[in-house]
């Protein structure tokens, strides 16, 4: 009885810190028309970057995504990144939350792989 006591806690923690691990952070995923050279890139990688909320940006240029990804805890605003990059002179046609990471998503990128 005490064994399986212990392992129904153990197992109710086990769940409690998986689930808050992989509550924390969340990626977006922004398709963008306009998107033509490195320079644009970078444009649009550094103002994403420059804000608060952002821990990680990548842009795939020849997938013509961008992958933002927020701090731990914090909600991306697709309001927000939808106007920065808009301000830097390009068009968003797409937004959708993804699983991975932007490291993961730029691990697939560079495989050729969406």
């Amino acid at each position: 009885m005490k064994y399986s006591t212990t392992l129904i806690k153990f197992t109710a923690v086990a769940a409690m810190a998986a689930s808050s691990f992989f509550a924390h952070a969340e990626t977006t995923k922004i398709t963008v028309n306009g998107m033509v050279c490195a320079f644009c890139a970078q444009g649009i990688e550094t103002a994403l970057s420059a804000m608060p909320e952002t821990k990680a940006v990548f842009v795939d240029l020849a997938g013509k995504v961008v992958a933002v990804e927020s701090k731990d805890g914090i909600k991306l605003n697709p309001a927000k990144i939808k106007k920065e990059i808009e301000d830097a002179g390009y068009d968003t046609v797409k937004f959708e939350t993804i699983t991975q990471t932007v490291a993961q998503f730029k691990a697939t990128a560079k495989k050729g792989g969406k």
